[in-house]
């Protein structure tokens, strides 16, 4: 069993999850219902839990506030949360677990499953999406948070040449030779770098378009990679490709 405690502002909201996770996850055991930050402090300490779910601004102290009065944590953090499509983002970059406001129960079942796989939460990823929320600027991180089997790894945008189908995951293959598989479908990774100089050139593959050497014209189109991989470009994402260079 996990054993969870949620923690938001709004009464309603704590108990509206609450229910869902009796209804749609029986796994989970919810110890505490808090309704500010303080109480959710004092019963993070005391009751020693699994998971929270946590919203983000909260009177007196916020989410983030929260964690860093903690210190250890040695526990898995979903955030449920109300933001826009921008601080979204800032979430898959930082690789971290979200529920929009309602939730919906199929994400929440989703998010629950990853917990389980996965003990405590990463510092790292926490200081990159705080960074990213707080900023003036509202620019994306040059950086993505890649969780794999072993931990995560935080890695420049521009050092990823491309990223690989692999059934339901995806294989990001870096300029050093590295190769780490994310628990993410191309999909998902292509919504989240799609903005960010990557560009989906066949259902397998999606590229740095900084990273291609060579594109080879014919029956088989085709880029060669600055790896020397060949990547076959499908005939329906070669406007795509002209749209981005002009000497296609």
């Amino acid at each position: 069993m996990l054993r969870a405690i949620l923690i938001d502002d709004e009464p309603d909201n704590v108990k509206l999850l609450a229910l869902q996770l009796k209804l749609y996850c029986p796994q989970v055991s919810v110890v505490a219902e808090c309704t500010n930050s303080k109480e959710g402090l004092t019963k993070i300490k005391e009751l020693q839990p699994n998971i929270i779910f946590l919203d983000i601004e909260m009177p007196f102290m916020n989410g983030f506030e929260l964690l860093e009065a903690i210190g250890s944590l040695n526990f898995q953090v979903v955030f449920v949360t109300a933001y826009d499509q921008f601080a979204i983002k800032a979430f898959k970059f930082s690789a971290l677990d979200y529920l929009l406001k309602p939730v919906d129960a199929r994400e929440l079942k989703t998010a629950v499953g990853k917990a389980e796989q996965s003990a405590k939460i990463d510092k790292g990823q926490l200081q990159m999406l705080k960074q990213q929320l707080s900023a003036d600027d509202r620019q994306l991180p040059d950086k993505i948070a890649l969780p794999y089997q072993n931990g995560v790894i935080f890695t420049e945008l521009t050092k990823v040449m491309y990223c690989e189908a692999d059934n339901n995951y995806t294989r990001f293959v870096l300029q050093d030779g590295k190769q780490y598989i994310i628990a993410k479908t191309l999909g998902n990774i292509q919504e989240i770098l799609e903005d960010r100089n990557f560009l989906r050139v066949h259902r397998q593959y999606l590229i740095n378009l900084d990273h291609i050497a060579k594109y080879v014209r014919g029956d088989g189109n085709y880029l060669v990679m600055s790896d020397q991989k060949s990547i076959p470009v499908a005939r329906n994402k070669k406007e795509r490709l002209i749209e981005k260079f002009g000497w296609l």
